[in-house]
């Protein structure tokens, strides 16, 4: 495998949630935890943390981690990578959410597993959902693949539709931690939008639309994401009760 690294982008002004990953979350703040995760996985030959905030930047350098600033002038956090990522000499980029604290090994292993097949160019991750109501909700994004975990079509409707009630379906979700070769990532930036990217807001459908290929690897990691103050309450639950 040639070289591997992670970026996590960390932007300071998250609309939802101001300042989210700065946040306290035990003894260290948000930001810290997904930095020190990803680290500690064991898997990067270098760990990034991409952003635009000067108190990120030095929270994450009074750690001894490795810090990229960025302009502030990006729709995604995949722009914002790209980026930082044009000027240094790496094959394979993932792409960790900073505000996924509780990232771990086993799902990004097997990201990068996928790339051990030179045809993948972008790879991201999937989970089966626990019941229908969950497939329901528009918040949670639904991927469909073909027999070799191609994704097919990325939704925030249910997929599939069930017709047919004596037919057993499975839901899958999409975890949206993605991993790119380096000339991938590049590419994508200089793509317009789609126009189902736009109609339902997810940008990974700029890839199939413009027949870039997503490989899926399934996993059984529940992602806690850090996206509302509710959120992080959830989170400091599981810090408090993790021996």
């Amino acid at each position: 495998m040639s070289k591997v690294i992670a970026m996590i982008p960390a932007r300071y002004a998250a609309t939802r949630f101001p300042a989210k990953l700065m946040k306290m979350l035990g003894d260290k703040p948000v930001i810290a935890h997904t930095y020190e995760a990803a680290m500690q996985s064991g898997l990067f030959a270098d760990v990034y943390v991409i952003t635009d905030s000067d108190v990120i930047y030095e929270e994450i350098a009074s750690r001894g981690g490795k810090c990229i600033m960025s302009l502030t002038e990006h729709e995604s956090g995949t722009d914002r990578i790209a980026e930082a990522a044009r000027n240094l000499d790496v094959e394979v980029i993932v792409n960790v959410q900073g505000d996924e604290p509780f990232i771990q090994k086993e799902p990004l292993e097997k990201l990068v597993r996928l790339f051990d097949n030179e045809q993948v160019q972008v790879a991201s991750l999937m989970r089966k959902m626990e019941n229908a109501a969950e497939a329901t909700n528009p918040n949670m994004v639904k991927v469909v693949t073909n027999k070799n975990n191609k994704a097919l079509y990325f939704s925030r409707s249910i997929i599939p539709f069930q017709r047919d009630a004596g037919i057993a379906v499975d839901y899958f979700l999409h975890i949206g931690v993605y991993a790119f070769r380096k000339n991938a990532l590049l590419n994508f930036t200089t793509l317009p939008q789609a126009p189902l990217e736009q109609i339902e807001k997810l940008e990974q459908l700029r890839f199939l639309y413009n027949d870039i290929d997503i490989y899926m690897a399934e996993t059984s990691y529940k992602n806690i994401a850090i996206d509302t103050p509710e959120d992080l309450e959830k989170a400091k639950e599981q810090i408090n009760n993790t021996p």
